[in-house]
């Protein structure tokens, strides 16, 4: 009998934790990945950190390192889907077929390009998503005096910390009127304001950026709404992402945004799953059908879809609105869950202490963890994440969560 053939397209987080898991369960399965990049898969998160030269690309690997323990991972590079053919079960990359048995679409996704800037992408114009997208920067760091970073994400709020680092002038432009307000509101944010104030990053916000202007096709300025213009040697352009599904057309697989799938990865033809930036999921708060850019939803969901592959039914717990961990300037942060209620009715508890935030979010009445944001001290972020995603009845803890007190034996009463 033929062992199954599980193909999937993508090398990145989604992709990797499902052949992982795969492989976990049946060590001998045929396990194939095609990956666009001429890269091994590596730690997208950890691109900013080649640019200080504290990471180098072997360092940033994926295969083999961390959780990743199969090395053996048979991976394409430079092997780019152009179709699925859906019926014979064949996926086209690079002129070759590659038939399958079981499918995961992992492609992720690009960065997302505003239409004013369409057509202005130049030497020196950079969307920090890939390896080589740091290598080209960093050939022309020697001579950059002045970088212009577009938008107020994380990734390029970690970009600008490290270019500051090695000595470079960073100048932030945020179309709101605040930082990361995307994933917290103005008053939460002030230790991590301070932080990038302090760093010697500049902050412009409430200003959107309509044009890079150039010579010889090299970058010179960005030119602003308000008729502003900035001079600089690189531009960073951090707007969003676009989930890559251009490759699916005329493949009978739904695609709404991104590809559709149920909960447990499942697209509407059998056999074939979905996980990462590219999949359409939904809110465990809400209910309501999201898209996610976030490396440890992908990685989450990829595991998922991985059991799901192997006949092991698996439904995927949801993904978050808003679900962040990482640092900047030093200060470690967790935002989950319903954040932003400025214009909603919940029941919030704040604590402001000199080096650390909390924010805690509960439903109208109260019975239901369904928010929180932790700045500085993180502990316990996995015990509320828990609680976030169970929805449980939090009454009889509900005063440990407050004071931030609540340990697992508390919650496993």
């Amino acid at each position: 009998m033929q062992n199954t053939r599980y193909l999937i397209i993508g090398g990145s987080a989604a992709g990797i934790a499902c052949a992982q898991t795969i492989k976990d369960n049946i060590p001998k399965a045929d396990v194939t990945i095609l990956s666009d990049e001429p890269d091994k898969p590596y730690f997208r998160p950890l691109i900013p950190y080649i640019l200080t030269g504290k990471k180098t690309v072997s360092d940033i690997s994926m295969l083999g390192s961390g959780p990743y323990t199969h090395r053996d991972l048979k991976v394409l590079t430079g092997c780019m889907a152009s179709k699925v053919d859906t019926v014979n079960k064949i996926v086209f990359a690079n002129t070759q077929e590659y038939p399958y048995d079981k499918l995961l679409i992992a492609s992720g996704s690009r960065a997302n390009i505003p239409k004013e800037l369409e057509g202005q992408l130049c030497k020196g114009v950079f969307a920090l998503r890939k390896l080589n997208d740091a290598r080209e920067m960093i050939e022309i760091l020697p001579s950059t005096k002045h970088v212009v970073m577009l938008g107020g994400g994380l990734v390029n709020l970690k970009t600008a910390f490290a270019l500051v680092e090695i000595g470079i002038k960073v100048t932030l432009v945020v179309q709101s009127l605040e930082i990361l307000s995307q994933i917290m509101e103005p008053q939460d944010a002030y230790l991590l304001k301070d932080a990038i104030v302090k760093s010697g990053i500049n902050i412009i916000t409430g200003k959107k950026a309509v044009g890079v202007i150039k010579k010889n096709n090299s970058a010179l300025a960005v030119a602003l709404d308000d008729q502003q213009e900035i001079p600089c040697e690189i531009v960073c352009i951090g707007k969003g992402v676009k989930p890559n599904v251009e490759f699916l057309d005329g493949s009978g697989i739904k695609v709404d945004g991104g590809v559709v799938v149920d909960r447990f990865t499942a697209c509407n033809i059998p056999d074939i799953y979905s996980a990462g930036d590219v999949a359409v999921t939904y809110n465990p708060i809400t209910g309501q059908k999201v898209l996610t850019g976030l490396w440890t939803n992908a990685v989450e969901m990829g595991k998922c879809a991985g059991l799901n592959m192997i006949g092991c039914p698996t439904a995927y717990a949801g993904t978050f609105g808003v679900m962040n961990a990482t640092q900047i300037g030093g200060i470690p942060f967790v935002s989950m869950g319903t954040v932003h209620t400025k214009d909603g009715d919940f029941e919030v508890y704040t604590h402001k202490g000199r080096d650390s935030y909390r924010k805690v979010v509960f439903s109208k009445d109260g019975t239901r963890l369904i928010g929180i944001i932790l700045i500085s001290d993180i502990s316990k972020a996995g015990i509320y994440r828990y609680l976030i995603r169970e929805g449980r009845d939090i009454t009889s803890i509900k005063d440990l969560i407050i004071n931030h007190k609540i340990n697992y034996a508390s919650v496993m009463k």
